[in-house]
């Protein structure tokens, strides 16, 4: 038999990055027994090297705690620890949907950042009930009181009966439990009803085939249970039924309201699709759940082998990975420079540099990355629009009636000192202000920005003006027409593809320019004059040249007439020139990723 409903808490840990999630999960589970002290290690959730390695959470995780409350009766605690860097809102998005309640962790030392903001308004749209909990109160600089008082004025729940509490010490952690009982509310549902179930996560696992992780809102699930995925349209039979206590435990059965995974022999993750609804074959259920937003790519870039025969693992590879990260699209694409590799679209920066490090370190590929680039949405003059993945497909200009780029709601919090440069800032990258207010003594700025100016470096020019203190995040806001032209590098008068890229009118000539410096010391001189062009259509706009090697010729001269040197001299020219029209220009591949990294500024 299940647990009762009354005896159930289903909660998610929200929080800003580096504000104590994952460490407060560790506390958790070893004060209600989940692992012995000699199992227990640092970020017990985190199990990914690179989470580890880094200090952050990447993909959300499920434990069930069995905890003996104050009042005598014990409950079944589903903790979901989930990432807080804005890349993977969209894990945070599916835990949240599989709770009742969100504890809120705020660092009580350096208060409510932006990341913060985005993750509980997201839990209030989830209905949720919400705990807040001040962290880190063994610090020196902890102010607990005025971090209350930010909690009441910027998010506008009360906090007067806030959780105070040292994740990493221990102090304060029973209470954080008896708050969960006492302040999130029990899971509703019905046993008696049609089985209902919410795919929340799925993965590969190389013993099991996909594991896939449910919600059950009403009904029991049960191995040997035939089952169908409502949106998929496809029947299943389930192996085996169990929870993460945090090891995998199976159990016979999961009632309304638990939270646990199942097994049916399902070959890929995509046949699970994440949001779908499982109901029981025979008695199917009236109505299927809403589910989530698929996750869309925001930057897409083009990951390249630097030795062509390793072609065949990368594919391999990216495709291992996909098993285990629906949320990262990939297709094949050639490049003239570059030779065969795959166009691959991210959610964000870090999503980009995760998969690529992961890429690196699982499979020992040594790769070469493309500009990051955003979809543009391009309107033909027919009538007709086309998305623009890669800046080289751009079509005829003729054709083009207008080129539409997105743009992103991008909040800061910032101390008040650093205003002006993160203003600077989002000025210089095209930015229109929204609003400022302020926060105690930090300054909240709301901006506009094109996506397009944010992928290349902004996050990191924006830690580098404010000293490390800003925090940022952003939501995708829509399309709108720009001024936008695509800038091509010529070099020896043969366009580079894969450092083609569509820039903003007015800020082409200084990209262009710095672009093409930046390739005159990379490229090694020839025997030959190389010129490097930046041109936008027949219009070049910057250009160096790499000088030629020279041989001297007339060293075997001596005096005699002029006309003699003259003859040797021409004759050498007319080598090179010929030599620069069949010539291949050798460019290095640390011109290509140096040429990539450049600061737009």
């Amino acid at each position: 038999m299940s647990t009762p409903l009354s005896k159930i808490r289903n909660f998610s840990i929200v929080a800003h990055i580096d504000h104590g999630k994952s460490t407060l999960s560790d506390r958790l589970i070893q004060e209600t027994g989940g692992l012995t002290k000699r199992e227990m290690t640092e970020q017990v959730l985190d199990n990914m090297e690179i989470e580890r390695e880094r200090g952050i959470t990447i993909k959300a995780q499920t434990v069930r705690l069995d905890y003996k409350a104050r009042d005598g009766e014990t409950y079944v605690l589903n903790l979901m620890d989930t990432p807080g860097h804005v890349d993977f809102a969209y894990e945070v998005s599916r835990s949240l949907a599989a709770c009742e309640g969100s504890i809120l962790v705020v660092d009580s030392s350096q208060g409510v950042e932006a990341q913060t903001l985005a993750n509980v308004y997201q839990a209030i749209d989830n209905n949720h009930e919400i705990v807040p909990v001040l962290n880190k109160i063994d610090l020196p600089a902890a102010e607990p009181e005025r971090v209350r008082q930010q909690i009441e004025d910027v998010i506008g729940i009360d906090a007067s009966d806030a959780v105070l509490c040292s994740a990493k010490t221990g102090e304060g952690i029973a209470e954080v439990l008896e708050a969960v009982i006492t302040r999130l509310p029990p899971p509703k549902g019905d046993r008696d009803a049609p089985l209902k179930a919410l795919l929340v996560d799925a993965w590969y696992d190389p013993y099991l085939g996909v594991v896939v992780l449910v919600r059950v809102l009403d009904g029991v699930l049960k191995a040997g249970m035939k089952v169908r995925m409502m949106n998929a349209g496809v029947t299943h039979q389930i192996d085996r039924i169990g929870v993460f206590k945090p090891k995998q435990t199976e159990v016979p059965e999961l009632g309304p309201g638990e939270i646990g995974y199942i097994t049916a022999q399902i070959k890929q993750v995509a046949d699970a699709a994440v949001g779908d609804t499982i109901t029981d074959e025979k008695r199917q259920t009236a109505t299927a759940l809403p589910g989530f937003r698929v996750a869309q790519s925001v930057v897409f870039c083009g990951l390249f082998p630097v030795d062509a025969a390793d072609f065949e693992d990368l594919r391999a590879a990216i495709g291992r990975l996909r098993l285990n990260d629906a949320s990262f699209t990939y297709e094949m694409e050639t490049s003239a420079a570059l030779g065969f590799g795959f166009r691959c679209g991210f959610l964000g920066l870090l999503h980009l540099e995760i998969i690529q490090e992961r890429l690196s370190r699982e499979f020992d590929l040594d790769l070469i990355a493309t500009a990051p680039s955003v979809v543009y949405k391009i309107g033909l003059n027919d009538g007709s629009e086309m998305e623009l993945h890669n800046p080289a497909d751009l079509p005829d200009p003729v054709k083009i009636a207008t080129i539409a780029e997105p743009w992103i709601k991008a909040t800061i919090l910032t101390p008040d000192e650093y205003l002006g440069s993160v203003i600077k800032l989002c000025q210089d990258r095209r930015g229109e202000q929204r609003e400022l207010s302020y926060v105690g003594s930090r300054a909240l700025v709301v901006y506009d920005l094109p996506l397009n100016e944010v992928v290349f470096d902004f996050y990191d020019r924006l830690k580098s003006v404010s000293k490390g203190y800003a925090s940022f995040d952003y939501a995708i806001e829509g399309y709108r027409v720009g001024n936008l032209v695509k800038m091509s590098i010529l070099v020896n008068a043969e366009p580079v593809d894969a450092l083609s890229m569509l820039v903003h009118a007015d800020r082409a000539e200084a990209r262009g320019r710095g672009m093409v410096e930046k390739m005159k010391d990379l490229i090694s001189p020839h025997m030959f004059q190389i010129p490097i062009q930046a041109a936008i259509g027949g219009r070049i706009i910057a250009r160096e040249t790499v000088r030629a090697l020279r041989k001297d010729v007339t060293a075997k001269c001596y005096g005699g007439d002029m006309s003699r040197k003259r003859k040797l001299l021409d004759k050498q020219k007319a080598g090179k020139k010929r030599m620069r029209q069949f010539g291949k220009v050798e460019i290095p591949q640390e011109a290509f990723i140096a040429a990539l990294k450049m600061d737009a500024d």
